[in-house]
Protein backbone atom coordinates (compact mmCIF):
# COMPACT_ATOMS: atom_id res chain seq x y z
CA UNK A 1 0.00 0.00 0.00
CA UNK A 2 1.16 3.80 -1.13
CA UNK A 3 2.17 5.93 1.77
CA UNK A 4 0.12 8.44 1.94
CA UNK A 5 1.40 12.24 0.74
CA UNK A 6 2.02 15.59 2.91
CA UNK A 7 -0.49 17.80 2.00
CA UNK A 8 0.46 21.08 -0.47
CA UNK A 9 0.50 23.16 2.65
CA UNK A 10 -0.07 22.92 6.06
CA UNK A 11 -0.83 25.81 8.42
CA UNK A 12 -0.75 24.47 11.67
CA UNK A 13 -2.18 26.64 14.80
CA UNK A 14 -0.99 29.99 13.67
CA UNK A 15 -1.51 32.84 15.62
CA UNK A 16 -0.75 36.59 14.76
CA UNK A 17 -1.56 39.74 17.06
CA UNK A 18 -1.57 43.61 15.84
CA UNK A 19 -0.92 45.12 19.50
CA UNK A 20 -4.31 44.34 21.43
CA UNK A 21 -6.04 43.34 17.74
CA UNK A 22 -6.33 39.55 17.24
CA UNK A 23 -6.14 39.43 13.38
CA UNK A 24 -5.65 35.28 13.80
CA UNK A 25 -5.90 33.01 16.20
CA UNK A 26 -4.78 29.49 16.53
CA UNK A 27 -5.48 28.56 12.59
CA UNK A 28 -5.27 24.70 11.22
CA UNK A 29 -5.88 23.25 8.09
CA UNK A 30 -4.33 21.58 5.26
CA UNK A 31 -4.59 21.94 1.25
CA UNK A 32 -4.96 18.92 -0.45
CA UNK A 33 -2.56 18.65 -3.54
CA UNK A 34 -4.65 19.07 -6.59
CA UNK A 35 -7.97 20.79 -5.12
CA UNK A 36 -8.93 24.54 -4.79
CA UNK A 37 -10.05 25.76 -1.30
CA UNK A 38 -11.67 29.25 -0.99
CA UNK A 39 -11.10 31.25 2.29
CA UNK A 40 -14.19 33.41 2.85
CA UNK A 41 -15.11 35.43 5.98
CA UNK A 42 -17.19 39.07 6.52
CA UNK A 43 -14.39 41.77 6.25
CA UNK A 44 -12.45 41.99 9.19
CA UNK A 45 -11.91 37.59 9.59
CA UNK A 46 -8.37 37.63 9.06
CA UNK A 47 -8.24 36.24 5.55
CA UNK A 48 -5.23 38.86 4.52
CA UNK A 49 -3.52 38.86 7.07
CA UNK A 50 -3.33 34.37 7.17
CA UNK A 51 -2.50 35.12 3.77
CA UNK A 52 0.32 36.99 3.98
CA UNK A 53 1.80 34.90 6.85
CA UNK A 54 1.60 32.19 4.39
CA UNK A 55 3.30 33.72 1.69
CA UNK A 56 6.31 35.32 3.87
CA UNK A 57 5.03 39.24 4.18
CA UNK A 58 4.09 38.69 7.89
CA UNK A 59 5.57 36.08 10.63
CA UNK A 60 3.10 34.60 13.25
CA UNK A 61 3.35 34.83 16.42
CA UNK A 62 2.66 31.45 16.89
CA UNK A 63 2.52 28.01 14.91
CA UNK A 64 4.00 26.85 11.69
CA UNK A 65 3.64 26.80 7.96
CA UNK A 66 4.52 23.78 5.39
CA UNK A 67 5.08 23.79 1.91
CA UNK A 68 4.57 20.16 1.32
CA UNK A 69 6.77 18.45 3.95
CA UNK A 70 9.20 21.69 4.47
CA UNK A 71 8.94 23.90 7.37
CA UNK A 72 8.91 27.31 5.67
CA UNK A 73 7.27 29.36 8.58
CA UNK A 74 10.51 31.77 8.67
CA UNK A 75 11.72 31.92 5.18
CA UNK A 76 11.50 35.18 3.31
CA UNK A 77 9.11 35.06 0.26
CA UNK A 78 11.58 35.17 -2.22
CA UNK A 79 12.81 31.54 -0.84
CA UNK A 80 8.94 30.44 -0.81
CA UNK A 81 8.69 31.43 -4.64
CA UNK A 82 11.87 29.49 -5.25
CA UNK A 83 10.38 26.39 -2.95
CA UNK A 84 7.09 26.60 -5.63
CA UNK A 85 4.27 29.27 -3.91
CA UNK A 86 2.87 31.54 -6.20
CA UNK A 87 0.51 34.54 -4.74
CA UNK A 88 -1.60 36.61 -7.14
CA UNK A 89 -2.26 40.24 -5.67
CA UNK A 90 -5.86 41.88 -6.47
CA UNK A 91 -3.82 45.01 -7.10
CA UNK A 92 -2.08 44.54 -10.85
CA UNK A 93 0.81 46.64 -12.17
CA UNK A 94 0.84 46.82 -15.74
CA UNK A 95 4.94 47.64 -16.31
CA UNK A 96 5.83 49.15 -19.60
CA UNK A 97 6.29 45.67 -21.33
CA UNK A 98 4.61 43.56 -24.08
CA UNK A 99 2.33 40.76 -22.71
CA UNK A 100 5.11 37.71 -23.18
CA UNK A 101 7.92 40.18 -21.65
CA UNK A 102 5.75 40.63 -18.62
CA UNK A 103 5.20 36.90 -18.23
CA UNK A 104 8.49 35.91 -18.36
CA UNK A 105 9.59 38.20 -15.14
CA UNK A 106 7.57 35.44 -13.80
CA UNK A 107 10.52 33.03 -14.28
CA UNK A 108 12.91 34.78 -12.35
CA UNK A 109 11.79 31.90 -9.67
CA UNK A 110 13.65 29.21 -11.45
CA UNK A 111 16.65 30.94 -14.04
CA UNK A 112 20.06 31.46 -12.61
CA UNK A 113 21.45 34.20 -14.59
CA UNK A 114 23.36 36.31 -12.33
CA UNK A 115 25.06 39.74 -13.42
CA UNK A 116 28.52 37.99 -14.31
CA UNK A 117 26.64 35.75 -16.66
CA UNK A 118 25.29 38.82 -18.20
CA UNK A 119 28.16 40.33 -18.77
CA UNK A 120 29.62 36.87 -20.17
CA UNK A 121 26.74 34.97 -22.08
CA UNK A 122 28.08 31.61 -21.53
CA UNK A 123 26.19 29.08 -23.81
CA UNK A 124 23.97 27.66 -20.94
CA UNK A 125 22.37 31.26 -20.35
CA UNK A 126 21.13 31.25 -24.01
CA UNK A 127 19.60 27.79 -23.49
CA UNK A 128 18.04 29.39 -20.36
CA UNK A 129 16.68 32.27 -22.20
CA UNK A 130 14.52 29.79 -24.66
CA UNK A 131 13.26 27.71 -21.87
CA UNK A 132 11.93 31.46 -20.39
CA UNK A 133 10.40 31.92 -23.56
CA UNK A 134 9.08 28.58 -23.81
CA UNK A 135 7.39 28.71 -20.27
CA UNK A 136 6.22 32.57 -20.35
CA UNK A 137 4.61 31.11 -23.62
CA UNK A 138 3.07 28.07 -21.81
CA UNK A 139 1.99 30.35 -19.08
CA UNK A 140 0.17 32.45 -21.76
CA UNK A 141 -1.76 29.36 -23.04
CA UNK A 142 -2.93 28.36 -20.15
CA UNK A 143 -4.95 31.50 -19.25
CA UNK A 144 -5.86 32.34 -22.98
CA UNK A 145 -3.86 35.17 -23.65
CA UNK A 146 -1.30 34.06 -26.02
CA UNK A 147 -2.50 35.75 -29.18
CA UNK A 148 -1.81 38.85 -27.08
CA UNK A 149 1.76 38.16 -26.48
CA UNK A 150 2.74 41.30 -28.63
CA UNK A 151 0.18 43.66 -27.93
CA UNK A 152 1.44 46.20 -25.41
CA UNK A 153 0.65 45.10 -21.22
CA UNK A 154 -1.09 48.36 -20.37
CA UNK A 155 -3.17 47.98 -22.85
CA UNK A 156 -5.12 45.17 -21.72
CA UNK A 157 -8.69 45.58 -20.02
CA UNK A 158 -9.33 45.01 -16.21
CA UNK A 159 -10.21 41.26 -16.78
CA UNK A 160 -7.22 39.95 -18.85
CA UNK A 161 -4.70 42.10 -17.03
CA UNK A 162 -5.97 39.51 -14.19
CA UNK A 163 -4.90 36.86 -16.21
CA UNK A 164 -1.74 38.12 -17.52
CA UNK A 165 -1.18 38.75 -13.47
CA UNK A 166 -2.18 34.86 -12.93
CA UNK A 167 -0.27 33.85 -16.10
CA UNK A 168 3.04 35.49 -14.92
CA UNK A 169 2.75 33.80 -11.52
CA UNK A 170 2.30 30.54 -13.66
CA UNK A 171 5.37 30.91 -15.31
CA UNK A 172 7.00 30.73 -11.94
CA UNK A 173 6.29 26.94 -11.72
CA UNK A 174 4.29 27.04 -8.65
CA UNK A 175 3.20 23.86 -6.65
CA UNK A 176 0.49 26.10 -4.84
CA UNK A 177 -1.11 29.13 -5.87
CA UNK A 178 -2.17 31.85 -3.73
CA UNK A 179 -4.98 34.79 -5.45
CA UNK A 180 -6.42 37.78 -3.34
CA UNK A 181 -9.93 38.29 -4.79
CA UNK A 182 -9.06 37.05 -8.36
CA UNK A 183 -12.84 37.75 -9.82
CA UNK A 184 -12.87 41.60 -7.43
CA UNK A 185 -14.38 43.99 -10.57
CA UNK A 186 -14.88 41.96 -13.45
CA UNK A 187 -18.11 41.46 -15.82
CA UNK A 188 -20.14 38.48 -15.62
CA UNK A 189 -17.97 36.49 -19.01
CA UNK A 190 -14.77 37.71 -17.44
CA UNK A 191 -15.55 35.59 -14.43
CA UNK A 192 -16.94 32.30 -16.66
CA UNK A 193 -13.22 32.79 -18.48
CA UNK A 194 -11.02 32.54 -15.19
CA UNK A 195 -13.32 29.60 -13.80
CA UNK A 196 -12.75 27.86 -16.74
CA UNK A 197 -8.98 28.50 -16.21
CA UNK A 198 -9.01 27.70 -12.43
CA UNK A 199 -10.79 24.36 -13.78
CA UNK A 200 -7.92 23.82 -15.82
CA UNK A 201 -5.19 24.51 -13.66
CA UNK A 202 -6.96 22.21 -11.04
CA UNK A 203 -7.03 19.02 -14.04
CA UNK A 204 -3.19 19.74 -14.11
CA UNK A 205 -2.87 19.16 -10.62
CA UNK A 206 -1.82 22.78 -9.58
CA UNK A 207 -3.41 23.50 -5.52
CA UNK A 208 -4.57 27.00 -5.34
CA UNK A 209 -5.76 28.80 -2.23
CA UNK A 210 -8.42 31.75 -2.97
CA UNK A 211 -9.57 34.49 -0.71
CA UNK A 212 -13.10 35.30 -2.50
CA UNK A 213 -16.00 37.53 -1.71
CA UNK A 214 -18.01 36.41 -4.76
CA UNK A 215 -20.22 33.76 -3.37
CA UNK A 216 -21.58 32.88 -6.20
CA UNK A 217 -18.06 32.60 -8.10
CA UNK A 218 -16.81 30.14 -5.07
CA UNK A 219 -19.88 27.30 -4.99
CA UNK A 220 -18.80 27.44 -8.84
CA UNK A 221 -14.92 26.47 -8.62
CA UNK A 222 -14.27 25.62 -4.96
CA UNK A 223 -13.69 21.65 -3.58
CA UNK A 224 -13.44 22.76 -0.48
CA UNK A 225 -14.55 25.95 1.66
CA UNK A 226 -12.77 27.42 4.69
CA UNK A 227 -14.35 29.87 6.81
CA UNK A 228 -13.17 32.46 8.96
CA UNK A 229 -14.53 34.56 11.68
CA UNK A 230 -12.94 37.30 13.35
CA UNK A 231 -9.84 35.52 13.54
CA UNK A 232 -10.71 31.76 13.85
CA UNK A 233 -11.67 29.07 11.74
CA UNK A 234 -15.61 28.57 12.13
CA UNK A 235 -15.95 25.79 9.23
CA UNK A 236 -14.29 23.71 6.74
CA UNK A 237 -16.21 21.64 3.98
CA UNK A 238 -17.57 21.37 0.54
CA UNK A 239 -18.94 24.34 -0.88
CA UNK A 240 -22.58 22.21 0.15
CA UNK A 241 -21.51 21.55 3.64
CA UNK A 242 -20.71 25.08 4.48
CA UNK A 243 -24.01 26.71 3.01
CA UNK A 244 -26.20 24.49 5.07
CA UNK A 245 -23.47 25.95 8.48
CA UNK A 246 -24.95 27.60 11.21
CA UNK A 247 -21.89 29.39 12.19
CA UNK A 248 -21.55 30.53 8.76
CA UNK A 249 -25.19 31.65 7.92
CA UNK A 250 -24.91 33.80 10.97
CA UNK A 251 -21.65 35.23 10.25
CA UNK A 252 -23.18 36.29 6.85
CA UNK A 253 -26.23 37.40 7.90
CA UNK A 254 -27.62 34.74 5.67
CA UNK A 255 -25.40 35.39 2.70
CA UNK A 256 -23.54 32.10 2.67
CA UNK A 257 -27.20 30.75 1.23
CA UNK A 258 -25.53 31.71 -2.37
CA UNK A 259 -22.94 29.24 -2.31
Amino acid sequence: MAEPTAPALTVESVSRNFGAVLAVQDLSFTLPTGELTCLIGPNGAGKSTLVHCIAGFLEPDEGHIRLGERDITRWSPHRRARAGLGIVFQVMRAPQLDVLESTMIGCHAWTRTGFLEGILRPPWQWREERRIREEALRALELVGLERRARDPADSLPLGHLRLLSIARVLAQRPRVLLLDEPVAGLRAAEKRQLMHVFQDLREAGLTMLLIEHDMQFVGSVADRVVVLDRGQLIADGTPAEVREDERVIGAYLGTAAAL
